[in-house]
């Protein structure tokens, strides 16, 4: 438990601190001291702000004898401070003009900006194989076929009677006769059992006599 109220406080005094740090990269401080400006030459970039802190009894102020943009600061007594935001890049001359002695500048530059980060150099992976698409290709049209039936197929096949000489014209009188009265083969065997019958009883009653 300990250890983590530990990490706990360490965690929020990390985040607490980072905005202070990063604040006072952007300020920077310049103390009227001993009839004197401290640092006498201070360099910043745009869009910081300088203070002065005014530590002597004796009032200063701060005045630009040579400078892109003109300032005055109202005069300072112990314990007061004046802060200027420098907007334009350049050399900054300034004095007290109650002591024309204290003499110092601040150098301005452009806003610093970080340095282009180099491109990445990514290898462009292989494209993959695009699958063919499966397209439905539409069938074609079944279109019916004229078949011709077997029965018609063998007909046509076969010559036509009209074609084949008929026998029955070529056939003899005779022969249409014979054929017109032949028996059914029915009656010829009643025909021959009867005679049988007949030629027996004809024997039988000769045997009598």
């Amino acid at each position: 438990m300990k250890r983590f109220l530990v990490l706990f406080a360490a965690v929020v005094l990390l985040t607490l601190a980072a905005p202070v740090t990063a604040s006072a990269a952007a300020a920077q401080t310049v103390m009227m001291q001993d009839y004197a400006y401290s640092p006498a030459s201070l360099t910043v970039h745009v869009g910081d702000t300088v203070t002065w802190i005014q530590h002597d009894t004796a009032p200063h102020d701060v005045v630009t004898t040579s400078a892109p943009v003109a300032f005055r600061s109202p005069q300072l007594s112990q314990g007061q401070t004046w802060n200027y935001t420098f907007r334009t890049p350049g050399t900054y001359s300034y004095y007290c003009s109650v002591h024309p002695d204290m003499r110092a500048q601040v150098i301005v530059q452009p806003a610093a900006t970080q340095p282009p980060s180099p491109p990445r150099t990514t290898s462009a992976a292989p494209a993959s194989r695009a699958a063919p698409s499966r397209t439905a290709v539409a069938a074609p049209p079944v279109v019916p076929t004229a078949t011709t039936p077997p029965s018609t197929v063998a007909t046509s096949a076969m010559p036509s009677q009209s074609a084949v000489p008929s026998t029955s014209a070529a056939a003899s009188p005779v022969a249409q006769a014979a054929a017109t009265t032949s028996l059914d083969p029915k009656l010829l065997v009643a025909g021959l059992v009867t005679a049988v019958a007949i030629g027996c009883l004809l024997l039988l009653s000769s045997r009598k006599a």
